[in-house]
C-alpha cells in the first residue's frame, strides 16, 4: 500500500436467515461466528446478506447488541427510515454496521426490480477525514434480473454527488469475469475486485459474494474466512476485504 493511502477492512456475509448445514434456524451461531472466526481486528464495515425474515414485514432476527459486541461495529438502521418496517433489522434482509468512528452523513434504500423483492443499501460516511460510499446488496439468482438491478442502482449512484464506493453482497454472479451485470456498460461504474469462491460453505466452487471498488479506490487483498462454526452457521462463507483510498480523498461537497 502506498504511504498516501489508507485502508478500509470491509466484510460481507450472506448468514441464510440463520439457517444452519443441520437446517436449524439460529441465529445465535451466526454470532458467534462473527465474533471468533471473522472479525478482523480492525473491521470497519459489515454488511450482512439474509438477515431479516424473507417474507414481509421482514422481521429482523438477530440480536443486534450482541453484534456490535462481537464485532465493536455500530448498527446503521437506527433510524426507522433506514429500515425496511419498523420490525426490520435492515432492508430486505441487507444489514449494515460501520465503525463507531464512522460519520453517516446520508442512507438511502433503493428498490431493485424483480420478483422476489430485492434492494440495496447505500451509506455515505466519512471516515478519518475520508468521504466515501459503501453499498450493500444482494442480487438476483437470475441474470436477467440481475441486469435489472444493477441497472437500477448505477442509475442511481449516477445522480449522487461522486464519493469513491465499496460495493458488498451476494451478487448471485458465478462468472470469474463478473457477468454484463457487473459491467461498466450496465451500470455506469467502473467495478473492480478480485474473484474468491465463497458457495457453497463446505467446499467453495462459486464466486457469488463479492467485494468491489471504484476508482480511485483499489482492493489490496481478499480473503474468503473459514472455520467450524462458519461452515456450520450458513452455506455461504464470508469474504473480508481490504480496501485502499488516497488519504487525500475530497470531503463531501453534499
Amino acid at each position: 500500500m502506498a504511504d498516501d493511502e489508507a485502508a478500509l477492512a470491509c466484510v460481507s456475509w450472506n448468514i441464510h436467515r440463520g439457517r444452519g448445514k443441520d437446517g436449524v434456524v439460529d441465529p445465535r451461531r451466526a454470532v458467534r461466528a462473527l465474533r471468533d472466526e471473522v472479525r478482523p481486528p480492525d473491521l470497519h464495515v459489515l454488511v450482512l446478506q439474509e438477515a431479516d425474515e424473507e417474507s414481509p414485514p421482514h422481521r429482523g432476527f438477530l440480536d443486534l447488541a450482541l453484534v456490535e459486541a462481537a464485532t465493536g461495529l455500530r448498527h446503521v438502521h437506527v433510524d426507522p427510515a433506514h429500515r425496511w418496517g419498523p420490525d426490520s433489522h435492515g432492508f430486505l434482509g441487507t444489514v449494515v454496521f460501520m465503525h463507531p468512528e464512522s460519520r453517516i452523513d446520508d442512507v438511502a434504500l433503493v428498490d431493485l426490480p424483480g420478483r422476489c423483492h430485492r434492494g440495496a443499501v447505500v451509506v455515505d460516511f466519512t471516515l478519518a477525514g475520508r468521504a466515501l460510499r459503501l453499498v450493500g446488496t444482494h442480487l438476483s439468482l437470475l441474470q436477467a434480473l440481475r441486469l435489472a438491478q444493477m441497472r437500477t442502482l448505477g442509475q442511481h449512484l449516477c445522480r449522487r454527488v461522486e464519493r469513491p464506493a465499496v460495493l458488498c453482497g451476494d451478487l448471485n454472479e458465478w462468472r470469474p469475469w463478473g457477468g454484463l451485470a457487473l459491467s461498466r456498460r450496465v451500470t455506469g461504474l467502473r467495478l473492480e475486485g478480485p474473484v474468491r469462491a465463497t458457495f457453497p460453505a463446505g467446499r467453495p466452487l462459486l464466486p457469488l459474494d463479492r467485494i468491489l471498488v471504484t476508482p480511485p479506490g483499489r482492493v489490496i487483498s481478499a480473503e474468503v474466512l473459514d472455520g467450524p462454526g462458519i461452515r456450520s452457521a450458513s452455506d455461504h462463507r464470508p469474504l473480508a476485504a481490504r480496501v485502499a483510498f488516497p488519504s487525500r480523498s475530497p470531503a463531501s461537497r453534499e
